[in-house]
């Protein structure tokens, strides 16, 4: 896996990733309807929503194109999301470079790790599971968590607990299936709900 990471990075170097060059400053002026769930600055206090501060602009730019998909397709395609599809809908291509621009800009108020959850979730997290093939998550996402934007793997250090484990569960039971190369429906099919717990509880102190 951490070679995958490192090629699929390599490859993007060389091509040319889109990133995108938004206007935080017009950003800040269209956000806020994103604000009710994500709160002003990205630092979401709603447990289900996750925090945007400091994301990877073209990550958040993804995102919001696939909801935008899932909205056309009836959700047949892109991230399917019954708020974020309607939010998406008319969006154009520079208003999510500029709200993307905007919430990449600012910064994220990390969370913390219960202390019963730090050993084993840095083990998880940084050695993985040989045994079961469950790769480092470091690998990809980084030591501290940050990930690698031009790779297009998120930064999800501080991450609410409650969000994480939402999404790992929904990798593992293919209800999210908008990431790259299906990485992490492999990985998330190998965790088990203890596994996930503890990533992540883990994963809100990081970084």
């Amino acid at each position: 896996m951490k070679k995958l990471c490192l090629l699929v990075c390599m490859t993007l170097g060389f091509t040319g990733s889109a990133i995108a060059e938004g206007n935080p400053e017009a950003g800040k002026a269209k956000s806020a309807v994103c604000a009710a769930c994500h709160g002003m600055d990205g630092n979401s206090m709603i447990p289900m929503n996750p925090k945007i501060a400091g994301q990877h602009a073209d990550y958040l730019v993804k995102q919001l194109k696939e909801f935008k998909l899932a909205s056309q397709t009836g959700g047949a395609e892109g991230r399917n999301n019954a708020v974020m599809n309607g939010m998406a809908a008319p969006l154009s291509e520079q208003d999510m470079e500029d709200l993307a621009a905007y919430f990449a800009s600012q910064d994220a108020i990390p969370g913390e790790t219960p202390e019963n959850y730090v050993e084993a979730g840095q083990a998880l997290y940084r050695g993985g599971d040989g045994e079961r093939g469950i790769p480092s998550c470091s690998a990809c996402h980084g030591p501290d968590g940050s990930g690698m934007g031009l790779a297009g793997f998120p930064d999800i250090s501080g991450q609410h607990p409650e969000y994480i484990a939402t999404q790992l569960k929904a990798f593992r039971s293919g209800d999210r299936a908008n990431d790259m190369n299906g990485m992490m429906r492999d990985i998330a099919t190998k965790l088990t709900d203890e596994d996930i717990d503890i990533l992540s509880n883990y994963l809100a102190g990081l970084h």
